[in-house]
């Protein structure tokens, strides 16, 4: 069994400078681990509360001052054997394409990765999509970190089909219910589709920055509607909330995944070995205008 603590963040919590903003989230992902949480996630644009600390407040400047002065203190407090973090998002400067990310940060023992996000909302006009995908390891499982719109594109779960993801993390910022809903309900199907365990946390409160203003969100664990899964709540959403720090616990069972995919017999659109291809096609005028399909 592995823990992970869903996290949901409030950037306006009263921080007079970088480091002092940075140690409330040390503080909150050390919390979690004392109390047995193995891995922790926290929203999206977390550390776009760090706008209103620096000057020129400017997104390029919170990406410095991020990159160069908060995550090698973060390395040295949040780098340990058998735990693992992913920090939200920050804007991250790309010198070479001069450009902006919206980057997952992921601290995994003593490895440090990152997640792009890749289809951008109209309001991160500054940023430019991100291009991978990556998996990666800890505990034994595979994970994969899936930013907000990108758990609602569809062709991320195709892409994802086969490749043996057992948990996707979903870090978000939505600023009303209907975004809140929108990210679980594509999550769910999300598990259903893939197989696998779904964790979502979002930003709330308000933040004094051009790119976010008032944020609501809740934390939510998705897992299949399988057989091995009979005995153990299949979803779990939290109250919505309007402020502050709140955290769910994810207990996953390696076990229960393992048994899902030995039993080929059950109705489970994960292990569908070879989904067929289709073509756009325009129906016979004889019978009617219209588009259809064609598997090719």
């Amino acid at each position: 069994m592995i823990a992970i603590d869903l996290c949901t963040f409030d950037p306006g919590v009263a921080a007079k400078s970088p480091a002092a903003f940075a140690g409330v989230v040390v503080d909150c992902v050390e919390s979690a681990w004392e109390n047995g949480a193995d891995l922790v996630l926290l929203p999206e644009f977390t550390w776009v509360g760090l706008e209103p600390l620096v000057e020129p407040r400017r997104l390029q400047r919170v990406a410095e001052v991020f990159w160069e002065e908060v995550l090698p203190g973060l390395k040295s407090l949040l780098m340990r054997p058998g735990k693992a973090v992913v920090l939200g998002t920050v804007p991250f400067w790309d010198a070479e394409r001069q450009e902006l990310r919206n980057r997952a940060p992921i601290l995994v023992e003593d490895r440090v990765l990152f997640q792009d996000k890749l289809h951008l909302t109209p309001w991160e006009a500054e940023f430019s999509a991100g291009t991978e995908l990556r998996l990666w390891e800890f505990a034994g499982l595979r994970f994969a970190v899936v930013i907000c719109l990108d758990i609602e594109i569809p062709e991320i779960s195709t892409r994802l089909r086969g490749a043996g993801v057992d948990v996707i993390l979903v870090p978000s910022a939505t600023e009303t219910v209907l975004g809140v809903e929108r990210i679980g309900r594509c999550a769910s199907a999300r598990a259903v589709e893939l197989g696998c365990v779904v964790g979502v946390c979002h930003l709330t409160g308000r933040a004094v920055t051009d790119l976010i203003d008032v944020n609501v969100g809740r934390t939510a664990v998705y897992v299949p509607s399988q057989a091995a899964f009979r005995d153990a709540p299949r979803w779990k959403e939290s109250d919505i909330f309007e402020s502050g720090i709140h955290k769910q616990r994810l207990m996953v069972d390696r076990k229960l995944l393992q048994v899902m995919r030995r039993m080929p017999l059950e109705t489970n659109p994960s292990l569908l070995k070879k989904m067929p291809a289709f073509e756009l096609v325009r129906a016979d005028p004889a019978q009617g205008s219209g588009l259809g399909f064609r598997l090719v």
